[in-house]
């Protein structure tokens, strides 16, 4: 016959409680002192890409981090700030593919198999609370397209879907400290 321990079951109903201290299941690492973020608007000093492309970064920004923490989003002065700018927007050949189509030479030409457009970000971090936690870093992400799509024909969604990478990789490095 078995006993029954009830120190055992004690440890068993406390050891949620104890690991809540540890692990948030959010996916973030906030310290409980941790209250607002101030996300600026971001400034494009590329001078390229669409004419509303700062606008929705800082936008897209802002939605992130209100989906996926309890921080209020202020104007400035938060707890933690994100000031950013981008950096880099461009769409140059990425495939590079020797045709079958013999030229003068009789060699084949160099063409892309795929254009790519990458988007950098340059980031300047401050924790207020905590400032061994600051940075001031640069992300980048990308997307292929095929090469008979111009510049001109990438949608806003298309667009999105980069900077959606280059801010899961901002979220993680700030808050989610992955």
């Amino acid at each position: 016959m078995k006993t029954y321990n009830p120190l055992k079951y004690l440890l068993l109903l406390c050891l949620p409680l104890l690991l809540s201290g540890c692990y948030s299941f959010t996916g973030t690492n906030i310290s409980p002192d941790v209250k607002s973020i101030s996300i600026t608007n971001f400034n494009n000093a590329s001078g390229q890409g669409p004419a509303n492309l700062q606008q929705f970064v800082t936008e897209d920004f802002k939605d992130y981090f209100q989906r996926n923490t309890n921080l209020r989003i202020l104007p400035q002065a938060g707890d933690l700030q994100i000031e950013g700018q981008i950096l880099s927007y461009t769409f140059s050949p990425a495939a590079i593919q020797r045709s079958d189509i013999p030229t003068g030479s009789n060699i084949g030409l160099d063409q892309a198999g795929a254009n790519r457009l990458t988007i950098v970000v340059q980031i300047n971090y401050t924790d207020t609370k905590n400032p061994a936690n600051n940075f001031d870093q640069s992300f980048s992400g990308f997307a292929d397209f095929p090469p008979s799509l111009d510049i001109n024909q990438i949608s806003q969604a298309q667009i999105r879907q980069i900077t959606e990478r280059i801010i899961y990789s901002v979220f993680t490095k700030t808050v989610a400290n992955w």
